[in-house]
């Protein structure tokens, strides 16, 4: 008889701690996806910013440092696949040139588009 109540006890403990792990895994995963959903958010706001295609130099100086907090941002990232999408955006904005923004903004701004639109789908937004 000891030993089935020594079996019980230990039976209902090992399910009680197997039950703590779940909802311990459970609530880091709410948490990441926390964390991606605010990141992805602030990420687009940063990427759809217009830029004043008046003034090459502060446009391109402006992509620069949106590509330099998406790369912060991508850092923070819980999702691997979100995280990759804004570091390939951050990269385009850190690389844009004034030369860019002068001789070929249509393809700059479709080019920073398609990566918005894979931001958006990679963050499930």
């Amino acid at each position: 008889m000891k030993r089935l109540t020594t079996a019980a006890i230990g039976g209902g403990l090992l399910l009680a701690l197997t039950s703590c792990g779940v909802a311990a895994e459970t609530a880091d995963q709410v948490g990441t996806a926390a964390t991606t959903v605010s990141v992805c958010t602030e990420a687009v706001r940063i990427a759809t910013a217009t830029p004043d295609l008046a003034d090459p130099q502060a446009a391109a100086d402006r992509a620069h440092a949106a590509g330099r907090e998406l790369t912060d941002l991508a850092q923070r990232a819980g999702n691997t696949t979100a995280g990759e999408a804004i570091d390939s955006l951050a990269t385009t904005l850190r690389e844009t040139t004034v030369d860019d923004l002068v001789t070929s903004p249509a393809n700059w701004v479709q080019r920073k588009a398609g990566q918005v639109t894979a931001l958006t789908k990679a963050c499930g937004l």
